[in-house]
Parts: structure tokens; sequence; C-alpha cells
């Protein structure tokens, strides 16, 4: 129970191959979460956000923070990836982050930078070419090199995978 509550759509798993069509699938759902994120912080409202969205998880409000700071490295990783060769980017302590002290701040202010973010990065994205596409950054944590299409993959689950822990405390809650 507690692997669903932390994996409600499942881990990510790297695909053995992507074509465009996927990346363009993939790419609209990173420009269509922070729509996505608002609408479900207006279900929990102010009362329920340092609610934890599973035992022994972090609250929605770090949840939101935690989704600003991933994006955040996550358009950095990318623009390394598409002007150095095959960068080693720098993994960062999730868990960490969140216990400092912006992650105390009302949600509006990472759901306002969620929303410029992801315009700027969704524009980045649909301006890849297929052999930008190919391009990769070296992944210390995972001992892996990782193409951008994966990456973009990789997010587009991110972002699933962290609405879906919200939208599944608001339907085990009755919020809706």
């Amino acid at each position: 129970m507690l692997e669903q509550l932390k994996y409600p759509i499942g881990k990510f798993k790297i695909p053995e191959s992507i074509d465009f069509e996927q990346t363009l699938t993939h790419i609209e759902v990173i420009s269509q979460f922070p729509q996505k994120l608002k609408a479900a912080i207006l279900i929990v409202g102010d009362s329920r956000i340092d609610m934890p969205y599973r035992p022994e998880g972090w609250t929605i409000r770090q949840l939101v923070h935690h989704c600003a700071d991933s994006h955040i490295n996550s358009i950095c990783r990318f623009k390394l990836a598409l002007t150095e060769e095959t960068p080693t980017i720098k993994p960062y302590e999730e868990a960490e982050w969140a216990k400092l002290s912006d992650s105390q701040l009302p949600v509006s202010i990472s759901l306002q930078l969620l929303e410029a973010l992801h315009i700027r990065w969704t524009v980045l994205l649909k301006s890849l070419t297929n052999e930008q596409l190919q391009r990769q950054f070296y992944h210390p944590s995972m001992n892996a090199k990782m193409t951008l299409e994966t990456a973009i993959a990789m997010y587009a689950w991110h972002c699933e995978h962290h609405l879906a822990h919200i939208t599944q405390l608001i339907k085990k809650e009755g919020w809706n």
C-alpha cells in the first residue's frame, strides 16, 4: 500500500525507444502541468496545504515547492546538454531542499514560478531538432548518460507522478 502511495502511476521506466510523436505528447504533459497543479491546489485549499500526501511523506506545500526546485534544475540540465558536450549534471538532495525555509512559503510563489518556467521550458523543448533530442548529459547518481528525449519522458512522468500524489489525496479525502 505504501508503495502505491509513493508511486501512484508506477516508477519511471526508461523507454526502449521513443518516437517523435511520443516526445510531442511528453512535451504537452510538461506544458499543461502548471495549470493542472494549480487546479488541484485550489481543491486542496489553504487549510489543508500542510497535510502530507501520504504517511511519512512531504506535505502538499513541500511537494509544490519540490516541483519548482526540480524543474528549475531540469531546464538548466537541458541547456547544459544543448551547449556542452555530454556535461555531468549536479544532483541535489531533494529531501534536504524540502526542509529549507523557502519550502514554507505560500504555494502561490512556486505556482507562479512553475507557470513562467514551463512557458520557457516548453518553447525550448518544442524547438529541439531530432539531432538535439539525442544530445546527452551524464547523471552521476544514476551512473548513466541520458538523452534529452529520455529526459523529456522522465520529466513528463515527474509531472504526472506528483500531480497524482495530490489528486489521489483529494479523491481519498473526498474533497472534490
